[in-house]
């Protein structure tokens, strides 16, 4: 179900997702990242030192879901768990805009990015001032 690219990226350990990523592969893939985790840890002299995983995400077919989302989130957690984190490699614009959209753009980092996650564009939506507010009250003027 998954296969572990041999190392690239500068020796990080690399993990691809199938093409389709089931409720119950979350598990599994969690399982696979500790494994990956373990053995990249015990072939390393520095075994101490925090590891980034890469997570190849080009292989997922089709429109990205709550469930693809899902595992790269418990991806994550299991990864912080264990003293290490995960990047994505081939995330599309879909994906990163869904991530993007559940708030998971400064989790879930785009390989190269650095510690700031997923570049987000556009400009934040400006708020109206509350009503009222605007308006000055001079000395004397009447309640309304």
């Amino acid at each position: 179900m998954v296969q572990p690219v041999p190392r690239s990226d500068g020796g990080s350990p690399v993990l691809v997702l199938p093409a389709r990523v089931t409720r119950e592969a979350v598990p599994v893939l969690c399982e696979r990242l500790r494994c990956l985790l373990a053995e990249h840890r015990g072939n390393t002299a520095t075994a101490a030192a925090p590891v980034t995983v890469v997570c190849d995400v080009s292989g997922p077919a089709g429109e990205p879901d709550a469930v693809l989302i899902d595992a790269l989130a418990r991806l994550q957690l299991t990864a912080r768990r264990q003293g290490a984190r995960v990047v994505l490699r081939g995330a599309g614009r879909p994906l990163r805009e869904l991530i993007a959209l559940v708030g998971l753009a400064g989790t879930l980092d785009r390989h190269g990015l650095g510690p700031a996650g997923l570049q987000m564009r556009g400009q934040a939506e400006e708020r109206e001032e509350p009503l009222g507010v605007e308006e000055g009250v001079e000395p004397g003027d009447a309640a309304l």
